[in-house]
């Protein structure tokens, strides 16, 4: 489907815009996830910047959409994109992973406009269940003290995360449930800390394993901004079950050295130099 040129020209400049931040968090923190932060650059700054309903300036507003991110330590992407919408002032950029600072190395609901504290691998998409299912109970509920609402939540995986059972777990339970108002996008990198996915745990093939498990089952280029924009929009549109965009990505996306190879990383001066001569 096509898209306006302005509109998907803006969103890859703000794509660019939110790596630029993410550099200079992780250069005040000396390290980061750089790989998996980079590769789910364009699909967060979609979400943020043109799909999700949300408020910046009242972040725990009831009827908000809601983005877990399940791959939790790739954090500072998504506070990259909370500071740009405006959530926090950007000066608290420097605090990222830092003794008390606003935002911390795996994000906490402390943080203006995170709905769900991370750290443990596999366990953000039974919160977004949760969520989308007391979503769905509250929009048929009829009480004077209960307003009713519905939202969608949204939640970004990552391939390597698939290793955990209860990714699997709660995927059964969105299916059993018909929970139409979840979208999750798989960020498929293929790379995990200790190296590729493949040979980690091959968890492929992906697509035949989600449908498997009753899901309408998307495939895309997760840094073609057109790709993700009518993925999301056909997602909103399904009915009766879950859908799942699976996003091709590559780690570190941006940075050609460091591209398809890299998961945490200490920011060196080599590396900081690298990045933002990259993202002129």
């Amino acid at each position: 489907m096509p898209h306006d040129d302005k509109l998907v020209s803006s969103l890859e400049e703000k794509a660019r815009n939110l790596r630029r931040h993410t550099i200079e968090m992780m250069r005040h923190a000396g390290q980061g996830w750089l790989g998996g932060s980079f590769s789910e650059a364009e699909i967060v700054t979609t979400l943020f910047f043109h799909q999700m309903r949300h408020d910046p300036k009242n972040p725990n507003w009831p009827e908000r959409d809601r983005l877990i991110l399940s791959k939790a330590h790739c954090c500072e992407m998504h506070y990259a994109a909370l500071g740009e919408a405006g959530y926090f002032s950007k000066d608290h950029f420097s605090s990222y992973g830092k003794f008390r600072g606003v935002l911390q190395a795996h994000s906490q609901r402390s943080t203006p406009g995170i709905d769900y504290s991370g750290g443990s691998l596999g366990t953000g998409l039974s919160f977004a269940v949760g969520n989308a299912l007391a979503a769905k109970i509250n929009s048929t509920k009829d009480s004077s003290d209960l307003k009713p609402f519905r939202y969608r939540v949204y939640c970004i995986v990552g391939d390597g995360e698939c290793d955990e059972g209860q990714i699997w777990e709660a995927a059964m339970a969105a299916a059993h449930y018909k929970l139409d108002n979840l979208t999750v996008i798989l960020d498929r990198n293929r790379y995990q800390s200790t190296g590729p996915v493949s040979e980690t745990m091959e968890i492929e093939p992906l697509p035949e394993k989600w449908r498997s498990f009753g899901w309408n089952v998307l495939e895309i280029d997760g840094h073609n901004i057109s790709q993700i924009l009518d993925a999301l929009g056909e997602a909103s549109e399904v009915s009766g079950k879950p859908s799942i965009i699976i996003a091709n990505t590559i780690k570190g996306k941006g940075v050609p050295s460091l591209e398809g190879r890299i998961h945490f990383t200490p920011i060196t001066d080599e590396i900081y130099s690298e990045t933002v001569e990259a993202l002129r």
